[in-house]
């Protein structure tokens, strides 16, 4: 594709934003979760009506602010609290069964999450990413997509910032690129994003969801609501509910509108940029660089900004982020890789081998026979941590060599010990973090400081 021809392609003319939003279910308000997005819409909802604020962590901290806003407690299982709510707004980490969400969805009690609480207060253009894998990527790559074209853009959602942290603070001009996980999606009501997509559906949270099938169906409810002037992007041969205008995304003859290769991205059928003008790393990258291609272009978004954007976005914290490169041997962190196919994914990006594994932490359930192909044919040993250490022993000590090693530290210990110049250290962990870490992100720093301590040591610059 050397001789891409640079100029702008036809695309649809976009619809308008839609503005319209219902208006918020009735208080007073009972808030269940009090993490990030618990305690932004607990502030966001003390505007509107009485807000009671509850965690079952006895030990919370950080809830000593919302105490002027809400009335906040702390322990038990919350039930005494509904008497005299009428709308219970649900943190995504608290599961539907927990006893307060269940005696509350018994009782015919509104339950909502803080996403749409959020969305319905916005009067914004909303773009909204779920998949398995590759959403903080793909919602990235759009706001440098749109920041490119001169648009003003903000991120939010899943990927760190809540939505409920934006109301009152955001132009109406600005466009809402938000990441959108299962917990959030199954929360929802009447959420309709002006574009949907939907990267991948692979197997994730099945402590959550319970059944692959039940995980697929909290995906696909972020389509439910679109009306025909919304664009719904999905990989091709995918069917999505609603009523939005479909656009696929797919590998090269698949009769997707928007095609990817090795060479690169075609768009109807002419081509749009080669492979050598996407920065991203791997396979799984050209699949998230096609899926925000796809929406961007449905959307309006003309060619060269598209370009510009694909040619300098080097990636997300925690996703593929190389860190150091210590003696010759290359330290990564994926510490977003909270579950098995997105380490797949990772091994995936790796085809001249020579790797160091440190996987483990919190399994989700399905255990890790899936890594063993990658394992064995990239990988030189397996550094297991968390509770997943002997599940990782039993599925891939047959493969390569599986050091249980309990902690990270120990873990880079051991890794630093075998690994040779021309290999690369990989922190993918397969696993969600809270046996050990507050969250992915925490483990990763966590990482990248004791990296940077062998650095500092080493004399390499970081």
């Amino acid at each position: 594709m050397s001789g891409t021809p640079r100029r702008q392609l036809s695309v649809p003319a976009p619809e308008p934003a839609r503005s319209g939003r219902p208006p918020l279910p009735p208080g007073p308000y009972l808030v269940v979760g009090l993490g990030r997005s618990g305690r932004a819409v607990a502030e966001l909802l003390s505007q509107h009506d009485r807000v009671v604020a509850y965690d079952a962590n006895p030990a919370l901290a950080g809830v000593d602010t919302l105490k002027s806003r809400a009335e906040v407690h702390l322990g038990g299982d919350g039930r005494e609290l509904l008497v005299g709510v009428r709308t219970v707004v649900k943190s995504p980490g608290v599961p539907r069964e927990a006893p307060v969400v269940v005696e509350a969805l018994r009782s015919g009690r509104t339950v909502i999450g803080e996403l749409e609480v959020a969305w319905r207060l916005l009067p914004n253009e909303c773009w909204a990413v779920t998949g398995t894998n590759g959403k903080t990527t793909t919602v990235e790559l759009l706001g440098a997509i749109l920041r490119a074209a001169g648009r003003e853009v903000v991120t939010a959602g899943n990927v760190g910032r809540p939505l409920a942290a934006l109301v009152g603070r955001i132009g109406p001009e600005t466009t809402l690129v938000v990441e959108a996980s299962s917990f959030q999606i199954e929360d929802t009501i009447a959420f309709c994003p002006d574009c949907a997509v939907l990267l991948n559906l692979g197997v994730d949270h099945l402590d959550r969801h319970g059944t692959v099938e039940a995980y697929h169906r909290a995906k696909l409810r972020l389509f439910e609501h679109q009306e025909p002037s919304a664009v719904a992007v999905a990989p091709v041969g995918v069917a999505v509910p609603g009523g939005g205008r479909r656009i696929a995304f797919g590998p090269a003859g698949s009769g997707a509108e928007l095609e990817f290769s090795e060479e690169g991205l075609c768009w109807c059928g002419e081509p749009l940029v080669a492979r050598s003008g996407i920065r991203l790393r791997g396979q799984h990258n050209l699949e998230n660089a096609a899926a925000a291609a796809a929406a961007a272009l449905a959307c309006g978004v003309s060619a060269e900004p598209l370009r510009t954007a694909l040619a300098s976005f080097k990636g997300v914290p925690h996703r593929l982020e190389e860190v150091a490169r210590i003696g010759g041997v290359l330290f990564v962190n994926d510490s977003k890789a909270t579950n098995v196919e997105s380490t797949v994914r990772a091994l995936e990006a790796f085809p001249d081998g020579g790797l160091h594994l440190i996987a483990g932490g919190r399994p989700k359930g399905g255990g890790f026979r899936a890594l063993r192909p990658l394992v064995a044919e990239r990988c030189r040993a397996v550094y297991a941590v968390g509770e997943a250490s002997e599940e990782l022993v039993s599925d891939l000590s047959d493969c390569v060599p599986v050091e249980r090693c309990g902690t990270l530290e120990r873990a880079l210990e051991r890794a630093v010990a075998r690994a040779r110049p021309g290999e690369t250290v990989l922190l993918s962990p397969a696993c969600a973090s809270f046996d050990q870490f507050r969250d992915f992100e925490a483990r990763g720093e966590r990482f990248k400081a004791l990296v940077r301590r062998l650095s500092a040591s080493d004399g390499a610059v970081a």
